[in-house]
């Protein structure tokens, strides 16, 4: 596989915005003030305005600015150029068409102050949305309105702490958490109040049973926070008896609905015992994930948690559609208004677009992706757990470290052969992991590239190991120094920085 030309400085045509600069030029134009003053501390106080930040900055024409981030945005990539094999981000593309409808006129210019009826397509969406994912998961009630994953498990956990509070007459403190679990799990739990206590995986990386069951022996225990698939791309094959344990033990089991792409119209969370879950919208339906934003995780949870779900509630009165307030026992609003809305219409839109079958056709494909790939590495890379996969394969570096090549080598060089790196170091259960999730958008072609990528890569740090840890090779910046940038992040462009950049 060819390796693009080394590419250590930008051409004259690819300057920085910042050295184009010449003193005068303009990039924008303003009408003429409409006011009688000429007097600028008259019309915007002194103490309103940044003279002192805008100093430093490029003056430039509108056609070096358009050019400048036109420029960037081609070095970026996308999800329009290549996969994005991000184990447990789900990373996939997602029809225009889903884009379109989230741009109609009469849903984005809403205001969220509108009255009820003059909002009735929007509830009815939401509504609908809310009636979809209930059948999706197998859990009767639902709330559109955390803004994120990690936004979902807060909600989730702070709906147990009430649900059991109300039970029980008093609090339980104790939440159980797998080791192989994502960061936010026992974020999310600590958030609400809980003391976190860890369970341990098996050697074939599933959740260990006999440990739990002595965790729960301890009392105290409010619930377990599990993911299924867990972070490792293993169907947790024992989730009824897990389910069973920590209900005899009096809690609750809520699911990290992260890994849903692996079991959107093929398996119900709620039928298998789980008390709650959380879903990613801008992962598993539809919205782009990445970049910061925005995202949606609502949560669907089982009848005798619902009367605590956030309010306001979207329900149906005979052939209108309304906010309801009126829930006691709610833990209250969790997101200013009603969730993010324009993600809503996205998911709603997918689930319509791909209907029954079609949702069961994308999570088949995720998984026999992940699969096909695990089948054609896994003589090159070890495998840490034996069992098959779901939809994303979990390897690591071992083999490859006997030549001083580790993890943050392999994911580097992969940038040279055109694709985005995978999910590296995580889970952190297992060392030098590398988590690969095709999903079901990536066609056979660019899974045997992907394929022969890695291969050549495991072959370069048989015979050429220098040259993968040496990586990348064909990117404009270098192989960077990450442990600094952790360290002594700059944040935010100053122009004594640029200048002093110029200087060394």
């Amino acid at each position: 596989m060819s390796i693009k030309k080394v590419r250590q400085h930008p051409t004259q045509n690819e300057s920085l915005i910042f050295e184009r600069s010449q003193k005068g030029r303009i990039g924008y134009s303003l009408p003429k003030l409409d006011v009688e003053s000429k007097n600028l501390d008259e019309i915007i106080p002194v103490d309103l305005r940044r003279d002192d930040d805008l100093e430093g900055f490029p003056e430039v024409s509108e056609v070096d600015v358009v050019r400048h981030f036109t420029r960037m945005s081609t070095w970026n990539y996308s999800i329009d150029l290549g996969m994005y094999p991000l184990g447990s981000c789900t990373m996939k593309y997602n029809s225009r068409l889903n884009e379109k409808v989230a741009r109609i006129a009469g849903f984005i210019n809403l205001h969220p102050l509108v009255p009820e009826e003059e909002a009735q397509g929007a509830l009815e969406l939401m509504y609908e949305l809310q009636q979809n994912l209930a059948e999706i998961t197998g859990l009767p009630a639902v709330t559109l309105q955390p803004a994120a994953g990690a936004h979902g498990e807060l909600t989730g956990v702070l709906l147990i702490r009430a649900f059991l509070e109300k039970r029980d007459g008093k609090a339980r403190r104790t939440m159980l958490v797998p080791d192989s679990a994502h960061g936010t799990n026992p974020a999310s739990a600590q958030m609400a109040g809980f003391t976190v206590k860890t369970v341990k995986s098996t050697s074939q990386g599933l959740t260990d049973i006999e440990h739990l069951k002595a965790l729960c022996k301890e009392g105290d225990i409010a619930g377990l926070m599990l993911t299924n698939p867990n972070t490792a791309g293993i169907f947790e094959k024992n989730i009824k008896e897990i389910c069973k344990i920590v209900h005899d033990a009096g809690g609750l089991v809520y699911m990290d609905g992260a890994n849903m792409n692996a079991l959107v119209g093929v398996a119900r969370p709620g039928d298998m015992g789980v008390d709650v879950i959380h879903l990613n919208l801008h992962k598993t339906f539809s919205t782009p994930h990445g970049g910061g934003g925005p995202g949606a995780g609502p949560c669907c949870c089982s009848a005798e948690l619902e009367p605590f779900l956030p309010v306001p509630r979207i329900v149906k009165e005979v052939d209108r559609f309304k906010l309801d307030f009126n829930y006691p026992d709610s833990i209250g609003r969790i997101k200013a208004f009603y969730g993010n809305f324009g993600v809503m219409i996205r998911a709603l839109a997918y689930i319509y677009t791909h209907g029954a079958d079609g949702l069961r056709e994308a999570t088949e494909a995720a998984v026999l992706n992940a699969r096909y790939i695990s089948y054609h590495l896994e003589d090159t890379f070890e495998k840490p757990f034996k069992s098959d996969c779901m939809h994303e394969v979990l390897f690591t570096h071992k083999k490859q470290a006997r030549k001083g090549v580790h993890t943050i080598d392999i994911a580097k060089r992969l940038i040279d052969y055109g694709f985005h790196p995978m999910t590296i170091y995580f889970p952190l259960i297992v060392e030098g992991a590398m988590l690969i999730e095709p999903t079901e958008s990536v066609g056979r072609q660019d899974l045997d590239a992907f394929i022969e990528a890695m291969k050549a890569i495991a072959k370069e740090a048989e015979e050429n190991p220098q040259l993968v840890i040496d990586a990348p090779h064909s990117t404009r910046i270098g192989r960077l120094d990450e442990a600094t940038a952790a360290r002594k992040p700059i944040l935010r462009w100053k122009p004594e920085i640029e200048a002093a950049s110029k200087t060394a």
